[in-house]
């Protein structure tokens, strides 16, 4: 069901209303179309009064617009972007020509700028401007009154575009203005045009503040609205022709921002929703030649990666070339946190010192730290094409086009998507986005690579082909790599290193396989499936968990409070209906809460004194009769209990 109500449906109490607004808004320009001299309009607006006053209006109109996009484009981003003290002011200061009445507006205006004004006497003395009553003066009304509808479309523009792309540009080493000129722009340039054609018309259209700051001299400053006001005394009919040249003008603009600024942008029709074959005839290029251009890399140089970060996160790393560090940890643990303090884009953590190769970057700013990040959702430029965005990262470090396209089409071929050169990224599938996204971040040639759950959008089927592209791919690749990731298949599949962060402290950072043998947290014990109970042992090899229950584990423990954890494998949890007897030391009540499938098998969610996570083979629940709810027995063998102290 859509938001939107059939007319027939439409109460009245509301209709009623809206239909008489209608009316209110369409009568007065319905009496201007109606009392229009037609006869003999084309000689009324060819007359030499109103052509000399439509010309001096775009003069005047053109020069007001550029004045706005020259001062109002930067204070638009800076309202969008910064925080700073007083920010409410300079935004309650830009809104309030739109308020003011036009001829308050021109006292304004002359008492700042005119002759006896704060600024007009020095404006007069050092250059010998004066600005009041020429044509100059009309400008600068214009302007006054016609800046603020620009420097609010483009700060909405502006505010819904999502940081992230003018980060990843940042981090391919793009200057600041690079990425404003190149992403920036680009991205909110519905909003920029919005803004544009509103403040011309506005400008156009502007009276008040002219005629009281500029006055109404010929030629000088009167303006197409200041003829209509002049024709309005002598010649009525001829102010309606020239109203209704306005009138037309103001249509045109609202019209052509039709689908830009009134209404929502609609998503590219040509989104593929699944992973799409290449067009035919445009083959993956595994040929020597790729090899070739593989080994012609000009920075093959290997970098290994020392790092200490503090603030919000606290984590130290150290990497030799070529290892790939994955980063888990729960929600809010500071994973991504990590990342923007590595790439410099956080002040809430920092990095000191942080050394790529050898070589100190952690004062370096981001753009030039040669550290590629990938955000989770990819964040391709969607203006430019599958080819434009891998070859962004080497313009930006001065590759000659030709060169940085070339070495583009090389990786995009490398990951299987050389045929989408072309594309936009609307019109690529997740898994080919994701490629696309990666081809990006090692064509720039980066000495450390970040991945920021580079597969979490994927299905099933297309993460598995990813990630063994991914995988093929880091393992040449000359620096290190970290990867944040919430799943643990690629953790382990993908990492020589894990990296466990919780409430922003590092808990572990181990090898996969020492990390699956004695992980040192409950969270890492159950992200890799298995149970897990923090307690305190005893001398009678008995831990004591803090819920209160206990645990009896075969193998010696290592003292006497020692504080630990006890991990059971869900496999090696057994449900029983009845209390089963004979050699299991650890038995507890319980009930059953939940059955999920995992493969071929069941995990049965058991809540009791600990909650404990068993899996059987659907033949075993049938036999049980397991159902939500139903009362069990848990047992568990001593020796299927490790203990691992923290």
């Amino acid at each position: 069901m859509t938001g939107r109500t059939r007319w027939g449906r439409t109460p009245w109490a509301l209709g009623l209303p809206a239909a008489l607004a209608v009316g209110f808004l369409l009568l007065p320009l319905a009496g201007i179309l109606a009392r229009t001299p037609w006869a003999t309009l084309p000689s009324r607006l060819g007359s030499h009064e109103v052509t000399e006053a439509l010309g001096l209006s775009l003069l005047v109109s053109g020069w007001a617009l550029s004045l706005s996009l020259l001062l109002g484009v930067p204070l638009a981003w800076l309202l969008a972007r910064m925080d700073f003290p007083g920010k409410a002011l300079v935004r309650c200061l830009v809104m309030l020509p739109m308020v003011l009445p036009p001829t308050v507006a021109g006292v304004a205006l002359l008492q700042g700028y005119g002759r006896r004004g704060l600024l007009g006497p020095w404006l007069e003395s050092w250059f010998g401007v004066t600005l009041p009553f020429s044509t100059a003066g009309a400008v600068l009304a214009s302007a006054f009154v016609a800046m603020p509808f620009l420097v609010i479309s483009l700060e909405g523009a502006l505010a819904g575009l999502h940081p992230r792309y003018e980060e990843t540009a940042t981090s391919l080493g793009a200057t600041p203005l690079r990425v404003f000129c190149t992403v920036t722009l680009p991205m909110v340039m519905p909003g920029l045009v919005a803004g544009a054609a509103l403040s011309w018309a506005r400008a156009l259209g502007e009276f008040g503040a002219t005629i009281t700051f500029a006055g109404n001299l010929p030629g000088t400053t009167q303006t197409l609205p200041l003829q209509v006001y002049l024709l309005l005394q002598d010649d009525p009919e001829s102010a309606t022709a020239v109203s209704l040249l306005l009138l037309v003008i103001a249509t045109a603009v609202l019209l052509s921002l039709r689908g830009r600024w009134l209404t929502a942008r609609k998503p590219s029709a040509r989104q593929q929703p699944a992973d799409a074959p290449q067009p035919p005839g445009q083959a993956i290029r595994t040929t020597e030649a790729v090899q070739q251009a593989a080994s012609a890399d000009p920075d093959r140089a290997t970098h290994p990666l020392r790092a200490t970060v503090t603030g919000a996160t606290t984590a130290e790393l150290s990497a030799e070339p070529g290892t790939t560090i994955a980063l888990v940890g729960p929600n809010g643990a500071g994973k991504t946190t990590l990342l923007r303090a590595l790439l410099s884009l956080t002040a809430r953590a920092e990095a000191a010192p942080l050394t790529i190769g050898g070589t100190d970057v952690s004062k370096l700013p981001p753009h030039k730290r040669r550290i590629a990040w990938v955000p989770q959702d990819n964040a391709l430029f969607p203006h430019l094409t599958a080819l434009a965005n891998t070859a962004y990262g080497l313009r930006a470090q001065g590759v000659p086009k030709a060169e940085a396209h070339h070495a583009a089409r090389h990786w995009l071929d490398r990951l299987g998507v050389g045929g989408l050169a072309h594309r936009r990224p609307g019109e690529l599938s997740g898994g080919q986005a994701q490629r696309v996204a990666l081809a990006r971040a090692l064509a720039a040639r980066p000495r450390l690579l970040l991945l920021d759950e580079p597969l979490a959008a994927l299905d099933q089927a297309t993460r598995a082909q990813v990630r063994h592209t991914l995988g093929t791919h880091l393992a040449d690749f000359p620096g290190v790599c970290l990867i944040v990731t919430h799943d643990p298949v690629e953790a382990v599949s993908l990492a020589d290193r894990v990296l466990v962060l919780e409430g922003g402290r590092t808990v572990q950072y181990a090898s996969p396989v020492e990390l699956t043998r004695h992980p040192r947290s409950p969270w890492v014990a159950r992200m890799l499936g298995r149970n897990a109970w923090q307690g305190t042992s005893t001398a009678e090899r008995t831990l004591l968990l803090d819920g209160g229950a206990s645990l009896v584990a075969a193998d010696p423990l290592p003292g006497e409070a020692t504080s630990g954890l006890a991990v059971v494998g869900p496999e090696a949890v057994s449900l029983h209906v009845e209390q089963p007897g004979g050699s299991p030391r650890n038995v507890w009540p319980g009930t059953v809460r939940e059955i999920t499938a995992q493969g071929g098998r069941l995990r049965v969610l058991v809540t009791g004194e600990p909650d404990v996570v068993a899996e059987i083979t659907p033949s075993a629940a049938a036999e049980l009769a397991l159902k939500e709810g139903l009362p069990v027995w848990v047992s568990v063998k001593a020796t299927e209990v490790t203990f691992v102290a923290l």
